[in-house]
C-alpha cells in the first residue's frame, strides 16, 4: 500500500513525458520541490487536464514512487486564477518560478518559504501599476532568498524580511529599492547557480 501525500502546490513548469503524460515541477508547502508525473493527463477524457496547468495553485494528492511522484489526484483552490491573465503580472511570476527552479533542489519542506511566496503572489495578484510590479518582484525575491539563508544581517532591509508579506510592505519598498536590489544581486552571485 502507498502513502498519499495530501498537500498544496504550485506548478512551476511542465513538459510532455510519454504519449499522453506530463512532468511537473511543483512547490509544495509539505514536500519542498518535487517532480511529478501525471499519466495521461494530455488526453481530451482526463478529469485532470485542466486542473493541472502550469502557475496552478493545487490541493493535490502524491504517490512517491522510486524516484519521482505521481500525481493521483488535484483540485483548485481559487487562488491565483488571475495571475496568469495579464501580461505583466505573468512575467513576473515566471520569473519567480525560474527563480524557484533554480535555488531549490530535492525534497525539502520550507513552509515559511512557502507561505511567504503565496501571500506576496495574492498581492502581486492585484497589483496593476509597473512600480508596484517592480517593488513587489524584489520583496518575493528578497523573502526568497532569506529564507533559503543568502540574505545576511541588514537593519534597513530587516522590516522587508521580517514583517507579514502585506500591501503596505511595497511602498516601504520603494524608498530601499536601491539596497534590496544590491542585496539580491550580492546573494545570487554567492549562490553560483
Amino acid at each position: 500500500m502507498h502513502h498519499i501525500y495530501h498537500t498544496e502546490g504550485i506548478i512551476l513548469s511542465s513538459s510532455n513525458r510519454g504519449e499522453a503524460g506530463k512532468l511537473f515541477s511543483i512547490f509544495t508547502r509539505d514536500l519542498g520541490m518535487i517532480y511529478a508525473t501525471a499519466q495521461g493527463v494530455r488526453k481530451m477524457s482526463s478529469k485532470l487536464r485542466f486542473v493541472l496547468q502550469d502557475f496552478a495553485y493545487l490541493k493535490i494528492d502524491l504517490v512517491a514512487g522510486k524516484n519521482i511522484f505521481r500525481v493521483t489526484n488535484a483540485s483548485k483552490t481559487n487562488m491565483l486564477e488571475q495571475i496568469t491573465k495579464t501580461p505583466e503580472t505573468f512575467r513576473v511570476f515566471s520569473n519567480i518560478a525560474l527563480l524557484l527552479k533554480r535555488l531549490l533542489a530535492g525534497v525539502e519542506p520550507n513552509e515559511a518559504l512557502f507561505t511567504d511566496l503565496l501571500d506576496g503572489l495574492s498581492i502581486l495578484e492585484k497589483t496593476n501599476t509597473k512600480e508596484n510590479l517592480r517593488n513587489i518582484e524584489a520583496i518575493i525575491v528578497l523573502r526568497i532568498l532569506n529564507n533559503l539563508g543568502y540574505i545576511g544581517e541588514n537593519e534597513i532591509l530587516q522590516n522587508l524580511i521580517k514583517s507579514p508579506f502585506e500591501e503596505n510592505i511595497v511602498f516601504e519598498a520603494s524608498k530601499s529599492r536601491t539596497m534590496m536590489l544590491r542585496q539580491i544581486n550580492k546573494a545570487l552571485k554567492e549562490t553560483h547557480l
